[in-house]
Formats: C-alpha cells, sequence, structure tokens
C-alpha cells in the first residue's frame, strides 16, 4: 500500500483526506458509521465567539447534483465548545486530529475566538479561518471578497495564535489567484478552497424560496469543475500547501484535486448521502496509487499534463 501520510508544513496528517467544515457536525455524530480517527482530519463546524441560532428553517434544499444551504454557522459558542463534553473533549478522547474553523463579524470577533482557543488548544491541530463571512463595521463585505480586509483578518488572527492557521477562501472573486497570494503574504500557513457558491431556488407551486433565507451556498458535484479550477489557479501562485475541496464525492473526484495541485482534501456535501464517503475516498486513493505504482500521494500532486 502507498504511504498516505500527508506534510502540510506545520500540519502533519496521517493521509489526505479530512471533513469539510459544517458538514460533519463535531465529529460524534459520525462515530456509528466508522472509528473517526481514521481520517486526516475532523474538521469541525464553524465556531464563534458567543453562541449563535443561525438562520430560520428551512435552511437546506436539495438541488440537481448539489445541495443548497444556510446554515447561518449555528454553533454552540467556544466556551461551551471547549468545555462541553459532546464537543472538544469528546474530540481529545477520539484520538481524531482536529481542525477548529472559526468566524466572527469583526475582526475583534476572529481575534477573541482565536485567543480563546490558543489559551485551551490541547487536542487542537489547526485552526481554519471562514472568511466568508460579512463583516458588520465595513457595511456587510464578506472578508474574503475584499483584499484589504482578507489580509487584515489573517495577520491579526496570526498575532493571536502558534497553532498552524488555514485560510478557506471564497470563490466570489474574479482572480482566485490573486487573493491566494495575498493570504500567504499576510500569515497563513495553507488555503483551503472553495467554500460554497451563492445560488437560489424556488418551489414553483407556493412560488416561494425554497429556503428561509431566500439565498444560499451551493455545494456537491455542480460545483467541482469551478473548485478543481480554482484549485490549479491558487496552486500557480503559492508556495505554501493547498487544501482542495468542492464536490468530492469519490477517489477519482480527489485524484482530480490532487493533479490540479491540492496536497489534501476535504469530503463534504457527499457525506449527507452517504456518513461513509471520506472512508471510502481514503481507500480509493490507496487503490489508485496502487495501481500507478505510485509510492505516495507526492508523486501525482501537481503532476496534471498540459
Amino acid at each position: 500500500m502507498a504511504d498516505l501520510k500527508t506534510d502540510l508544513g506545520k500540519l502533519k496528517l496521517k493521509n489526505p483526506v479530512m471533513t469539510a467544515s459544517g458538514t460533519f457536525g463535531y465529529g460524534g455524530e459520525y462515530t456509528e458509521y466508522f472509528d473517526i480517527s481514521r481520517l486526516g482530519a475532523v474538521v469541525v463546524k464553524g465556531i464563534s465567539s458567543f453562541p449563535w441560532e443561525g438562520n430560520p428553517t428551512p435552511r437546506v434544499a436539495e438541488t440537481a447534483s448539489g445541495m443548497l444551504n444556510a446554515i447561518g454557522l449555528h454553533n454552540p459558542g467556544v466556551k461551551k465548545f471547549l468545555h462541553a463534553p459532546e464537543y472538544m473533549p469528546f474530540l481529545r478522547k477520539s484520538g481524531a486530529t482536529v481542525i477548529v474553523n472559526i468566524w466572527g463579524r469583526s475582526i475583534d470577533e476572529y481575534c477573541d475566538v482565536t485567543a480563546r482557543l490558543e489559551a485551551e488548544k490541547d487536542g487542537i491541530a489547526a485552526l481554519e479561518i471562514n472568511i466568508s463571512c460579512p463583516n458588520i463595521k465595513a457595511g456587510g463585505i464578506a472578508f474574503g471578497t475584499d483584499l484589504k480586509l482578507l489580509a487584515k483578518v489573517i495577520s491579526e488572527v496570526r498575532k493571536q495564535t502558534s497553532l498552524p492557521l488555514i485560510t478557506k477562501l471564497s470563490p466570489n472573486v474574479s482572480n482566485i489567484a490573486e487573493f491566494a497570494k495575498a493570504a500567504e503574504d499576510s500569515g497563513t500557513d495553507i488555503i483551503s478552497l472553495i467554500n460554497t457558491l451563492p445560488g437560489m431556488a424556488i418551489d414553483i407551486e407556493t412560488r416561494k424560496p425554497k429556503i428561509a433565507n431566500v439565498k444560499g451556498g451551493l455545494s456537491g458535484p455542480a460545483i467541482k469543475p469551478v473548485a478543481v479550477r480554482m484549485v490549479y489557479d491558487a496552486s500557480k501562485a503559492v508556495k505554501i500547501p493547498i487544501i482542495g475541496m468542492g464536490g468530492i464525492v469519490t477517489a477519482a473526484d480527489a485524484i482530480e484535486f490532487f493533479l490540479a495541485g491540492a496536497k489534501a482534501i476535504a469530503v463534504g456535501t457527499a457525506i449527507f448521502a452517504d456518513p461513509m464517503a471520506p472512508i471510502k475516498v481514503i481507500d480509493g486513493i490507496n487503490e489508485y496509487l496502487d495501481k500507478h505504482k505510485c509510492k505516495s500521494v507526492k508523486d501525482i500532486v501537481g503532476k496534471i499534463v498540459i
């Protein structure tokens, strides 16, 4: 069998397959299906410095080759996450590599949640910054679609922690390479992409939007070609590792991301249809590498033939 160990700089993983934030809860929900420590990493649902109820229901709608969601970053807040037994205490006991996704509505909120996680970081392998949030102090402009805001939030969060930092880029920009380079220059250790694309669905009988928030984030196989292209473009712009995601269902999907330049991948929406999807992807990557006589995933990263 090939060596699946994955080196993302300061972050070392047993294999390159992790879960995408928001699609795997906090890990405990899936223990009846498999040992979550088998994953390269568990990326938990986004955590803020305060409890947050998210958006009104309905918050999810199935679409052709994907789904729309407007959960609204519902989470228990950092204090409960760190101390309630079903969250971080459970994850510490599970043996899983844990990455905590963080978000805020202002730079101060990002810094606050980061500092509190840094103070009790035992069992946390890395932080992932969700920069697709609107900045309430800048008229609702998303951090991830403004180069100056992106640079500021990363550089300020960097000051609050010694943990490896992953920045999850928004796809809602015209030049992803430019934003990837700005994230690298601002101090992030790793880039992950892509987050969801904005979308909308309408029930033609009621003539109402299918989700209460009207618009939501599109994920699933429908966005994979966009995600692969953005990973490819970003990989040409930066030297730091890239985690690719967006529509990965099978090992073949994951291989596309590796060839495009990703060093690791995340499985997300596929988990809703098949909780075993991440494990099947791990096994499938192994089979592909053996079939092609590759010793490790490194042998295929960025090896697209143009």
